[in-house]
């Protein structure tokens, strides 16, 4: 079974345009991200899927110059880009990730995949029933229910988000949620605006290039509350 992750990205952020090639300790945030899902060692291959907008050469170049596999598709919908990228790289396992989660945790990574392959479910997600800070989302599917979405759904907010239609229809698909005693889900680790970007590269700059995850992230916060950015937890739609 060949298994891949597909981090989708782009340029156009309305709240922060070109977030995923900003700088965090020397390298790209999209970057960070990439290099944090391949320490996760569960994947054969992982993948960046950008639009093939011109808004989005920028990141083609990047991904060519720092040689990171790349896929480039549609702009708006994501489905199909998903779809496509996993028909090119000959994905038998697919785990999203989003191109703005600079703090993805390889351990949490790993916990889903071992929850994918040893349990019954058609995905596997952290991202619904919410106990993880948001920024560490992580969704795992096989390629037959990535076809079956995008076959069975023309709704323009499916396909822009990829998973919504799996999560609306549980009496179609089974899902395991991934969850921990503790609730995290107050924090937010995702860079959508300034302050969250400025909070990333606090985190980078305690850590450096070494791989880290949430537990230390955590010891960093309890040791510096002030670098703290709250929210209420996410509904996925």
């Amino acid at each position: 079974m060949r298994t891949i992750a597909i981090i989708q990205a782009r340029m156009s952020s309305s709240r922060l345009p070109g977030k995923i090639l900003k700088d965090i300790a020397g390298k790209a945030l999209i970057h960070r991200v990439w290099e944090r899902a391949v320490s996760s060692n569960v994947f054969d291959e992982v993948i960046i899927a950008t639009s093939n907008e011109t808004s989005d050469d920028a990141v083609s170049i990047y991904c060519k110059s720092n040689d990171i596999p790349q896929y480039r598709g549609n702009l708006d919908d994501v489905l199909d880009r998903y779809h496509q990228a996993a028909i090119s790289y000959n994905a038998d396992i697919i785990t999203r990730l989003t191109g703005d989660c600079p703090l993805v945790d390889p351990i949490v990574i790993r916990n889903a995949m071992d929850m994918h392959k040893n349990g019954d479910f058609d995905c596997v997600t952290n991202a619904v029933e919410r106990t993880y800070p948001d920024g560490l989302d992580t969704e795992i599917f096989n390629f037959e229910i990535l076809e079956r979405i995008n076959n069975e759904t023309n709704s323009l907010f499916d396909r822009e988000h990829v998973t919504p239609y799996l999560y609306k229809n549980t009496d179609k698909f089974k899902l395991g949620h991934l969850k921990q005693s503790k609730d995290l889900s107050r924090y937010r680790w995702t860079v959508d605006e300034p302050a969250d970007l400025l909070f990333v590269r606090e985190v980078y700059k305690e850590f450096g290039n070494n791989i880290f995850g949430m537990n230390e992230i955590l010891d960093l916060l309890n040791k510096r509350p002030e670098l703290l950015i709250k929210r209420e937890p996410a509904k996925f739609f």
